[in-house]
């Protein structure tokens, strides 16, 4: 394996742009040894510059510190907050939230995708649906998550490809009634467009090949509390359809939290999917709140 090494000239100039940011030193000694979110904010009241999360707050951020890469961040910071949560998933929720909702200016991810898509399968052909038409969170012939349509569609060849299937019945390439496709010659399609292979065969491969990124459905009616706990604090994070609504102390306050918006948050269903349903929190249902 070549290593590659930083260049003299690179290594000078960020030596020579990194100050010891001394302005913040103060706000220091506040910082916690616990899980949680911590926030740097510049002359802006509105849009913060950078929004993290770590199990050590403290740690976390003095690594900034020791880091000549972010001398443009910690120049233009002016102080920093924090925010403690319970436990990992706790912060990992909050910063996701908190970054899509401030968009704060040095976080390049967990930005909103408003073209967020997936692959549909209703036992004929697939097609590219979208989260603003459908919701994700119910439908249950979804595959895969996609920044765009064109994303999604690759993933349908690459699938194609690896399990011989027809393009042509999977809606990627024209095809004649009753002809071959082109690679079925080539021998890179079993042939269920001509008659070798039946329809169900052909369908049940590609299933089978898709179930690995089959879109999990809400499992619940309503909205749950997952319990997490913490050195000195015990918080409810109160999910409903993927979507994070907020972490409250007791129960009794999940009501207040507001209703989950409309679409799809990826985010939130890559971060909670997995842990919902692995028995490792404990997970309480909440009645959904009435409108009046």
């Amino acid at each position: 394996m070549v290593r590659r090494i930083p260049s003299p000239r690179l290594q000078f100039e960020a030596a020579a742009v990194y100050e010891y940011p001394e302005h913040l030193r103060p706000w220091l000694d506040d910082l916690p040894k616990t899980p949680g979110v911590y926030v740097f904010h510049g002359e802006s009241e509105i849009m913060p510059l950078y929004i993290g999360k770590s199990i050590n707050i403290r740690s976390r951020v003095m690594s900034h510190f020791r880091t000549p890469e972010e001398a443009a961040l910690l120049r233009q910071a002016r102080r920093i907050t924090f925010t403690r949560t319970a436990g990992e998933l706790g912060a990992l929720l909050l910063e996701a939230q908190m970054i899509k909702e401030q968009q704060p200016l040095f976080n390049k991810r967990l930005r909103r995708n408003r073209q967020l898509c997936s692959l549909q399968f209703d036992g004929t052909r697939p097609q590219v649906v979208y989260a603003r038409d459908v919701d994700f969170s119910k439908q249950t012939d979804l595959y895969g998550l996609y920044a765009n349509r064109r994303a999604a569609l690759q993933t349908l060849q690459t699938v194609a490809d690896e399990q011989q299937l027809c393009y042509g019945l999977l809606g990627l390439e024209s095809l004649s009634v009753g002809r071959a496709c082109f690679r079925a010659g080539l021998k890179r399609c079993a042939g269920a467009c001509c008659g070798k292979e039946s329809i169900e065969e052909h369908h049940a491969r590609f299933l089978a090949a898709l179930a690995r990124i089959r879109v999990m459905c809400w499992p619940w009616a309503g909205p749950v509390g997952l319990k997490e706990s913490g050195p000195g604090m015990t918080q409810y994070h109160v999910i409903d359809s993927w979507f994070y609504l907020g972490s409250v102390e007791h129960l009794h306050e999940a009501g207040a939290l507001a209703a989950p918006p409309k679409g799809f948050d990826n985010d939130g269903y890559k971060i909670l999917c997995k842990l919902v349903l692995s028995g490792k929190y404990e997970v309480v249902e909440l009645a959904r709140p009435t409108t009046a």
